[in-house]
């Protein structure tokens, strides 16, 4: 959500910065409901003063004795025209909320301009994509040949784009999750939460989920419950409508859940084995600081969640996005992408954004120095996908016997140092 007051003095600008995000905005639109709201308020502002006039005129007239009946009259009628203009008023705010909240946050001006992915620009890239002496398989061929991947009976069970882990293969899912969890917290600085996987409706609108993406998420039917698409949403709705002291930010959390995506508008892209799912497991981490820090967290956020694959020995990339290719409530993001050699290609694994106030001022989320009272900026970032980061070992850790070597920083987790065939 945008602040009405910013965007009304900087329009110009923010219609050109927007047009870079391929989103044109509709000025008529913008400037005939700004003119409608300022012509509403100014009218009522100048009847209440005349009402307040004419009241104490009533007052004086009627001490002398004076009839004062028509003068009543026409304060009643002032009074009926100022209630009008103030529902009218009520309407037009909805309608500007309604148009501020689906107007896409404003890149940042370090973001580089461009279309689509391709114009992605990328800043680093760590570890060497592994060399084989052998045709190395896809997860999807490796992890049924192992017995720790069944795709065909998680159809059965549910559908398309689930997924069923046997064995040394839900070992895995449960270990990352526990190492991810241990980084962040015993490393990072983060403090572990543990959110409902469901969400109303006001939790979903603060984060930008709703009204523009509803499409995207399950509902529950008969009740305003969604099922959480990252815990973005609950972890950053924690402190909705609350005002948090200053001297506690930046405030760092993190927290594991299962997330659950409908993935519309997603045909053909990546359908084979468990890259894209409807359900899958992710760690998330948030961040709530003031203004002046949320471009340092953020880039403290991308290396901590780069820390993960770096102590895993994956080879990644990390690259800035482009102004077309952001999402919706974004102003900047890096996404961090793993080297998959079943698909002889980098594929994302964390998205890690600041939104600066834009997340705050549709939830309500304030910090408080001394008497003042401010939006804090939000951060977040996959810390990281689970599903994806077991593909990148399954992958990369292959063996020619088709075992996979268990990286040494996961070993305790897994009590494991080699996944073998059941």
């Amino acid at each position: 959500m945008h602040d009405l007051a910013f965007f009304r003095a900087n329009f110009d600008q923010i219609v050109q910065r927007l047009a870079t995000r391929g989103t044109p905005l509709n000025l008529d639109q913008f400037r005939e409901l700004d003119a409608l709201r300022r012509a509403v308020i100014t009218e009522s502002e100048q009847l209440k003063k005349t009402r307040n006039d004419e009241t104490a005129k009533i007052g004086k007239l009627k001490k002398e004795g004076a009839d004062t009946a028509e003068l009543q009259q026409q304060v009643r009628a002032m009074g009926d025209r100022i209630s009008e203009l103030d529902e009218q008023q009520k309407t037009v705010d909805e309608e500007f909320r309604q148009l501020l909240a689906g107007i896409p946050n404003i890149p940042h001006e370090s973001v580089p301009v461009g279309k689509s992915s391709d114009d992605n620009v990328e800043v680093r890239r760590v570890g060497e994509p592994p060399k084989f002496d052998f045709e190395p398989k896809a997860h999807w061929d490796l992890g049924p040949e192992l017995g720790i991947l069944d795709l065909e009976r998680a159809t059965k069970l549910t559908g398309a784009r689930f997924a069923l882990y046997w064995g040394m293969g839900a070992k895995l899912e449960r270990a990352l999750i526990n190492f991810m969890l241990d980084v962040h917290t015993r490393h990072h600085g983060y403090t572990e939460v543990l959110p409902p996987f469901m969400v109303n409706s006001a939790s979903l609108y603060g984060t930008g989920q709703l009204p523009k993406f509803a499409d995207d998420l399950f509902k529950i039917e008969k009740h305003d419950f969604w099922l959480i698409p990252t815990a973005e949403v609950p972890v950053t709705n924690i402190f909705r409508d609350e005002t948090i002291e200053a001297d506690t930010l930046p405030l760092s959390l993190c927290a594991y859940t299962p997330c659950f995506r409908s993935e519309a508008g997603s045909y053909g892209r990546d359908v084979r084995g468990i890259i894209r799912q409807h359900q899958f497991q992710k760690v998330e981490l948030v961040k709530f600081t003031r203004p002046e820090q949320s471009y340092d967290q953020l880039e403290k956020l991308t290396a901590d969640a780069e820390d993960i694959l770096r102590r895993l020995g994956l080879p990644f990339r990390t690259v800035v996005l482009c102004t077309g290719d952001m999402g919706f409530g974004s102003t900047k993001t890096y996404d961090i992408e793993v080297w998959l050699p079943g698909q002889n290609a980098y594929k994302e694994i964390s998205s890690c954004s600041n939104y600066e106030a834009f997340q705050a001022r549709r939830a309500g989320i304030r910090f408080r120095s001394g008497k003042k009272s401010e939006y804090v900026n939000t951060l977040n970032g996959s810390g990281l996908a689970v599903g994806r980061t077991w593909v990148a070992i399954v992958e990369n850790c292959q063996q020619k016997d088709g075992s996979v070597v268990v990286p040494e920083a996961l070993r305790p987790y897994l009590n494991e140092e080699v996944i073998r065939g059941r």
